[in-house]
């Protein structure tokens, strides 16, 4: 029998059985990576959280990943891990990786992903384009920088936030009180990072899918809306980014996947500001919101060339079948009744849409699904996106 070689990470001959996938969490991003999969001919595994999550169709563990013996039991029967999201513990990585286990991402570029500050130290010492910030450790520091730009500014947990969750406009040295507090009773020394409050016009995001082999593929820019801290839309690619603002979000995309040799897909939140600067503002080093339009809009998903970057396989490629795309959001769905009872309506109305549901109830902002649809106009495309979508929320 011939397989994977995890210890060199190269493709071998592989005569009797699938390459096995394990994906390490067992949200949406992990179930979209089902169909992909399957059309590839991979054996995907998923060690959820706990039973019924919205990767249960594939889930063959549930567990703790915070584990480190869970997750290595678990590892031990595929040929390569990657992630649902960014959150497993670094001494959990570093036993994968004593043990064996390719892991892709790898544990240095997770690093930078689940530290915020870690996160702007090293892009900022690569030069990159970032917003003023700094760690601070109580309301003194956090005042002398309110006091440096302007009286106000956004302060974040370093870690754990997503989805405006851990992040606060502040513009009194004692409204992060509770979150210093909060900090003090760990006794883990940790800090809290404040930005500048960016005064941008359009918020970006640029994708990359990079393999261990050295290959980078980036997808077109896109513009994304944020309501209430949620992405609510992506419109792709996103209107008057060709030329110089594409060739230079590009360009960082795939220096930051070089410099940290991130293997999957990258996605770069980005700021537009008045005077066309170009600001980082997160990372995330899998699957992201931002890239659900691939899934319908472009020759290769998000969630292929992830499977294919973590099993350094060739990349897709990454142009759009059409113009334009605009895929909106699902936030909280309906009030009353089910998912099902709306299909009749949204379908007969908007044939050509692509509907995507995540097998997760309905509750006030979740993000419970997602509607793309694809064509020539950019507003024509967006209303009939939000349209389709709005038949699935009160």
């Amino acid at each position: 029998m011939t397989r994977w070689d995890r210890s060199r990470s190269s493709w071998r001959e592989h005569t009797d059985m699938a390459l096995r996938v394990g994906v390490i969490g067992g949200g949406q991003l992990a179930r979209m990576m089902v169909p992909p999969a399957v059309e590839l001919g991979l054996d995907i595994r998923v060690l959820a959280e706990q039973p019924g999550m919205a990767a249960s169709i594939a889930a063959t563990a549930t567990g703790d990943y915070h584990d480190a013996a869970t997750v290595l039991a678990f590892a031990r029967e595929v040929d390569v891990v990657t992630f649902d999201h960014e959150h497993v513990p670094q001494d959990v990585l570093a036993a994968l990786v004593d043990a064996g286990v390719a892991v892709r991402p790898g544990p240095a570029a997770l690093a930078v992903a689940q530290d915020k500050i870690v996160m702007r130290t090293r892009l900022s010492s690569l030069g990159l384009p970032v917003p003023d910030w700094a760690a601070v450790h109580d309301a003194a520091e956090l005042g002398a920088f309110l006091d440096a730009h302007g009286g106000r500014a956004v302060v974040k947990t370093a870690r754990g936030g997503y989805d405006g969750k851990g992040v606060r406009v502040v513009t009194a040295s004692d409204q992060a009180d509770d979150w210093f507090t909060a900090l003090a009773e760990t006794a883990s020394g940790d800090a809290l990072l404040v930005e500048e409050l960016v005064a941008f016009t359009r918020e970006l995001a640029q994708s990359v899918a990079r393999r261990p082999s050295g290959e980078v593929v980036p997808w077109p820019l896109v513009e994304t809306v944020q309501r209430n801290g949620v992405c609510a839309e992506v419109i792709a690619p996103a209107p008057g980014s060709a030329g110089r603002i594409a060739d230079t979000t590009g360009d960082i995309a795939v220096r930051i996947a070089e410099e940290l040799d991130v293997t999957g897909v990258l996605a770069v939140e980005l700021f537009e500001t008045d005077d066309e600067r170009i600001l980082i503002n997160e990372l995330a080093m899998r699957p992201h919101n931002t890239g659900h339009w691939s899934i319908d809009g472009a020759t290769t998903s998000q969630f292929e060339q992830h499977l294919r970057a973590v099993l350094d396989l060739p990349l897709g490629a990454p142009g759009m079948h059409a113009p334009t795309a605009a895929m909106v959001n699902v936030l909280g769905g309906p009030a009353d009744g089910d998912l099902a009872s709306r299909y009749p309506a949204a379908l007969a109305e908007f044939p050509e849409a692509k509907y995507h549901f995540y097998g997760k109830a309905p509750r006030p902002g979740r993000k419970i699904g997602h509607v793309t649809v694809t064509g020539d106009d950019v507003d024509d495309v967006v209303f009939r996106a939000r349209a389709a979508a709005a038949h699935f929320d009160d």
